[in-house]
């Protein structure tokens, strides 16, 4: 790869994939909503513009930019998480891109799947905009590999956590903080965390490698964990404990939030996903791309630790 355009740029994952690739020596050149007037370019990937222009002489395009929530609110998310791909995907084609990298989720195989799931597995559409138009990208995407329209590799990441994470860090010490971290089934339900860093490595050489061609490949950690071990080591950074309560009672208490806040983060959806029993193989990965996560829960969060406390983001010890 010599020059690789990165949609999302200023976000959590793109950024740290920014970052990757510059540290290869590989130019780069971003777009987010915030551009910076020299490395990202400003533009709304929901909508064709000039931004477009930024994939001329890139190899390579990475699609992280996307609308990430379990909130409701189909228009919106297929505006950003559709709209924008297709748009992103025009871009790689008109610039004669050697690769297009769509992140997914694993999101997009449901809730209920069996333990160790392959990207062989089905599909399973919820109802929940992030998820279903997270399945609409792939289709998507996938579609121009098999049309020959463009070269494509899907990824799907785990539960990405790490230094600048919103959803599996930020959010969960904020709630924690409060005292709202309330776990489904006394916590056993589970959690399949990959830090960004082995992420990063693993989009990189999916990015690279002709092999992964045409391939949807899942990057998740080194072992999935239960919820009550991943949220325990946050709330410990706090001094604090994670508590649990019967499933129904969270549920109800989830639809009167998603009510009383449509634009909060906290819904019935949010509650099944912490009601998974299994965890993802990444073992296709693994054989075309060579991807083994390094990063177990204790060094990744420690790294976290080490990011709030710099960023003034923990409650400093009494």
């Amino acid at each position: 790869m010599r020059r690789v355009m990165v949609t999302g740029a200023a976000g959590f994952i793109g950024g740290h994939i920014v970052a990757g690739l510059e540290r290869l020596g590989v130019e780069v050149v971003g777009v987010d909503l915030l551009g910076d007037g020299q490395r990202i370019v400003s533009g709304d990937v929901a909508v064709p513009g000039a931004w477009q222009q930024a994939a001329a002489g890139c190899d390579v395009v990475i699609h992280t930019a996307a609308l990430v929530s379990f909130r409701a609110g189909l228009h919106e998310f297929h505006r950003v998480n559709v709209v924008g791909t297709h748009n992103a995907l025009q871009a790689a084609i008109a610039a004669g891109a050697e690769r297009f990298v769509q992140l997914s989720s694993v999101t997009v195989f449901g809730n209920d799947f069996p333990d160790g799931v392959q990207e062989t597995a089905p599909v399973r559409p919820l109802g929940v905009p992030y998820v279903d138009t997270k399945i609409a990208g792939e289709q998507l995407v996938l579609q121009a590999h098999a049309e020959g329209r463009a070269n494509v590799t899907v990824v799907r990441p785990g539960d990405v956590y790490g230094p600048g994470s919103r959803p599996w860090v930020i959010l969960p010490l904020r709630e924690i903080r409060r005292g709202r971290m309330v776990l489904p089934l006394g916590g056993r339900g589970i959690h399949s965390p990959v830090h960004v860093g082995d992420l990063v490595d693993g989009i990189i050489a999916a990015a690279d490698a002709p092999q992964a061609a045409g391939q949807v490949l899942t990057l998740s950690g080194p072992r999935g964990v239960t919820n009550r071990d991943y949220f325990g080591a946050l709330a410990a950074l706090e001094g604090r404990r994670v508590r649990s309560a019967p499933a129904p009672l969270l549920f109800a208490a989830a639809q009167l939030a998603a009510r009383l806040d449509p634009q909060g983060e906290l819904t019935p959806a949010t509650i099944a996903y912490l009601m998974r029993k299994g965890t993802y193989s990444s073992e296709r990965a693994r054989k075309l791309i060579g991807y083994v996560p390094k990063v177990d829960l204790d060094e990744g969060i420690e790294d976290c630790r080490r990011w709030l406390t710099a960023q003034g983001m923990l409650t400093p010890a009494r």
